[in-house]
């Protein structure tokens, strides 16, 4: 991508700012995945009914998603800065009443608390980062270490969750936001810049309101499907959000300050994105969900051990979404983008080789090369996106990439999970032996909990017929990986050439 001229260079102010901003990124990347590991202590202390865990582990990013739009909107209209601080505050406070909960109900109250709080920070931090470095090549730089402090946070998850579990309470996993938060209160207002839109005009109420009823239902849906299959009601909520959605985009066009500008998407670059940004994070759920699950029920391995075992998968993504934005300045990014989704593919195939009796090596190698082709795409993809979107409207358009990867790793979970848990239960009911418990039949999970017997011929039917369902979500996240290269050529194939002549001069001017 070439730079912008009269773009000015970062100094030191703006990279010690970008580490503060890091900071709440890597943090909320850790906090996604260490309440899984305290999960069993938790359950020994508060004693929480079965609805009520599926509430403590979903309703986080339930309501991070939900409140991604509204926040990044209202952080271009009151600062993005003061935005932050409060946002980090507000989680700092929540993090400590979740780590004390006295019951099942409040951490459930407290864990929404932080989700709202959360939706603070991605937008905030991202739109930041657009007012910081200004100059495109920078920029890209800023938004590749932004990313892969995500990936890194991701991956330090079960190691850092397991190492306190095994010394401290469940809820020491909580109090890792609290200095954090605090560190960034207190170097915000010396290292980060204040940006609002000084036309941003008042907040939409209606907007926010219609806004939530948008997500929030296909998020919940998408969510039902997974833990209960697509039945009639799981996807009335899902239609009924689409439709909101519908009126939602509708009064967006009508208004003079929209909650989010629905004419970015005539620009290629953005529009592509997004897409994107939907499909590729809908592998890395779907991936994710099942590779998880084999290491520690197929492979029997402790969670941190299974943790261990995804640190390659996720220090290939931090190689490739940094090295990415480097590469831009002398490759296009739609054929960086491209090159990464084949990867992806060719890893996901890897993926399909994967045997219930010797997977493990199989299984890391499919996974390296799936996360390090999707790294430049998560990169060079949120990087057009911010570009795209003028200054004032930045927080606006973090919000809609953050909410586009969130529904992504919904969709991945739930509509790759139905498909695996599918192909499970046709597998499981020709091979169990007579007999058999009942909940053998429906995951490899209930058939763990029914035999105790490890050698036993029901788990080893259940194991064969859960690695059938990886495979079979392989394969087609190899096809989603196809799909991805040739969008990323087609719609990015003009954007950000190394020597643009005066017409791809013309459209860059306009994609940015």
């Amino acid at each position: 991508m070439s730079s912008d001229p009269a773009a000015t260079t970062a100094g030191r102010r703006e990279w010690l700012g970008l580490a503060v901003l890091a900071l709440p990124t890597l943090l909320l990347a850790i906090d996604l995945g260490v309440l899984y590991l305290a999960l069993p202590k938790l359950s020994e202390d508060l004693h929480p009914s079965s609805t009520q865990i599926l509430w403590i582990m979903d309703i986080y990013a339930f309501m991070t998603a939900g409140f991604l739009v509204t926040m990044g909107t209202l952080g271009d209209r009151i600062g993005r800065r003061r935005l932050l601080m409060i946002g980090a505050t507000a989680f700092g406070i929540a993090s400590v009443l979740a780590a004390f909960s006295s019951s099942a109900e409040m951490l459930i109250v407290t864990r929404a608390l932080l989700g709202i709080a959360g939706a603070t920070l991605a937008p905030s931090t991202l739109a930041l980062i657009s007012t910081m470095f200004t100059d495109e090549g920078e920029r890209g730089k800023a938004i590749g270490v932004w990313m892969s402090c995500f990936m890194a946070g991701t991956a330090l998850g079960p190691v850092v969750g397991g190492v306190l579990l095994q010394w401290f309470w469940w809820g020491s996993v909580f109090l890792l936001g609290v200095p954090v938060m605090i560190v960034l209160v207190i170097a915000a207002p010396k290292l980060l810049p204040e940006y609002r839109d000084p036309n941003g005009g008042k907040l939409d109420l209606l907007s926010v309101a219609l806004s939530l009823a948008t997500i929030l239902p296909v998020i919940y849906g998408i969510k039902e499907i997974a833990h209960d299959g697509a039945g009639l009601s799981q996807l009335s909520i899902v239609a009924a959000g689409l439709v909101v959605g519908v009126i939602f985009v509708l009064r967006q066009r009508k208004l003079a300050n929209p909650h989010v500008d629905v004419g970015l998407f005539k620009f290629p670059a953005f529009s592509g994105a997004l897409g994107m940004l939907l499909l590729g994070p809908a592998v890395m759920g779907g991936v994710g969900l099942f590779a998880n699950q084999f290491l520690q029920m197929v492979e029997n391995l402790s969670p941190l051990q299974a943790g261990l075992w995804a640190v390659p998968s996720a220090l290939a993504t931090v190689a490739s979404a940094m090295y990415a934005p480097a590469l831009a300045q002398r490759i296009r990014p739609g054929y960086i983008v491209s090159a990464g989704a084949v990867i992806l593919a060719i890893g996901a195939l890897v993926l399909t080789q994967v045997t219930a009796e010797s997977g493990l090596a199989t299984l890391v190698i499919g996974m390296t090369l799936v996360f390090f082709g999707f790294g430049p795409m998560a990169s060079l993809g949120t990087e057009l996106i911010i570009g795209a979107a003028p200054e004032e409207k930045a927080g606006s358009a973090a919000s809609m990439s953050e909410t586009s990867s969130e529904l992504g790793v919904a969709l991945g979970v739930g509509i790759l999970g139905a498909v695996g848990t599918a192909v499970y239960r046709s597998e499981i009911a020709d091979t169990l032996p007579a007999g058999a418990p009942d909940a053998a039949k429906d995951t490899l999970a209930g058939a763990i909990s029914a035999v105790t017997d490890g050698g036993s011929a029901v788990l080893t039917a259940a194991r064969t017929a859960f690695t059938s369902g990886l495979t079979t979500v392989a394969l087609v996240c190899a096809g989603i990986g196809v799909v991805l290269a040739a969008l990323a050529a087609s719609l990015l194939r003009r954007v950000g050439a190394p020597e643009p002549s005066a017409e791809t001069e013309t459209e860059a001017v306009e994609v940015a």
